[in-house]
């Protein structure tokens, strides 16, 4: 799978652009600001939904203007298929696939899959707990399309639930009567049904991930590991299969109810989790020097490349001002681990931060414009 065109319109800093893509290695060169990451934002969020540098929509919409598109042309053997965005900050966003009557936006989901290495990766392994949990349910939606409604089903119950502890909270506080919390009930069934779901596969995932991240990690930096892929859920508990996930997570929420109405919060499911990242038998996090957290970083990128590939097609990788962080040793390897892919994306300030092994076509990006070399 690789996309043969990419268009947009008033797309962050592009009016317009419409740019051709080639399989095998693109790079886009030129200076920082004038638009190369752009380009490839444009590309992951057809994949994704989402920005791998803001959390919603408005940055993506130029000044002035009320709504964004972004249409890829992609091919997959020898179908073709035309995919079109059109996002519209604080309204329903809209997608046409083939120019047909309008669709979903989370229908377009596994058209384009593509695995997108970009600095903020170190936030990977250094940042919060919801940027890990991002990375595996990205993942998770790669693998299988659907799940994004599972995701959106959890998000809006959650949202609900909270509304509802908070509402009970706030009446405890200011001495009022207390609520009618019947309702709770109810939301804890739908909770942990979808939550469950989302717990089974992100379990199934860290299983199939980390012999991959291991091996990833030992072609970056050999020797310096072994890395392991530890979940820590909210919900204690050993379970595995959906319905005993269901009653762990029922009883979790059980056990947390008063804490809950005392905090109006939920305080238990997928969005309390993390991943505990090894090396060796520390955590990452707080223990592994800059390079090793690099390298660490890239490992689980290289892992869900190969874990994609050898589960259909292959992604689109996409190195978004990667190799400018990295050390020469690292940047070797990674533009040799890269280099046979069906399609592969590099953004660079100067030619030389794109290794010779990555030679390829050549886009320069300069003052909103897209010139192919």
């Amino acid at each position: 799978m690789h996309v043969t065109h990419l268009s947009l319109a008033d797309f962050r800093s592009y009016a317009r652009a419409e740019v051709p893509l080639d399989p095998g290695v693109t790079a886009f060169v030129g200076p920082n600001g004038q638009g190369k990451t752009n380009l490839v934002e444009a590309i992951g969020y057809l994949a994704t939904l989402g920005s791998h540098r803001v959390a919603s929509d408005a940055p993506l919409v130029r000044m002035g203007v009320e709504r964004a598109v972004i249409r890829a042309q992609v091919r997959q053997g020898e179908r073709q298929q035309l995919i079109e965005l059109e996002l519209n900050p604080g309204k329903a966003n809209r997608a046409r696939i083939n120019r047909s009557s309008q669709v979903r936006p989370r229908d377009v989901l596994g058209i384009v899959r593509t695995v997108l290495f970009a600095p903020e990766d170190l936030a990977l392994v250094k940042g919060d707990p919801g940027e890990r949990r991002r990375f595996l349910d990205e993942l998770i939606t790669a693998r299988s399309p659907r799940m994004a409604g599972v995701r959106s089903d959890y998000e809006r119950v959650l949202k609900q639930r909270n509304t509802l502890l908070k509402s009970a909270a706030l009446a405890r506080r200011h001495g009022g009567r207390s609520m009618d919390l019947s309702t709770l009930d109810v939301w804890d069934q739908h909770l942990a049904r979808a939550g469950a779901e989302l717990l089974a596969q992100r379990l199934d995932l860290i299983a199939a991930l980390q012999p991959l991240a291991d091996k990833a990690y030992e072609q970056l930096a050999p020797g310096g590991g072994p890395v392991a892929l530890e979940y820590k859920p909210s919900a204690p508990g050993e379970a595995h299969t959906r319905e005993a996930l269901f009653e762990q997570l029922m009883a979790a929420l059980a056990d947390a109810r008063k804490q809950e109405i005392e905090r109006g919060v939920t305080l238990v499911g997928p969005h309390r989790d993390d991943l505990v990242l090894k090396l060796g038998q520390l955590p990452a996090k707080g223990y592994a020097s800059h390079g090793e957290s690099w390298s660490y970083a890239l490992a689980l990128r290289l892992a869900s490349y190969d874990l994609l590939r050898a589960e259909g097609n292959e992604p689109v990788l996409i190195l978004d001002d990667v190799f400018a962080e990295l050390d020469t040793r690292r940047r070797e390897r990674l533009a040799e681990l890269v280099a046979p892919g069906e399609q592969v994306l590099v953004t660079a300030a100067v030619d030389d931060d794109v290794p010779h092994v990555l030679a390829g076509t050549r886009f320069s990006v300069s003052e909103g414009e897209v010139e192919r070399v």
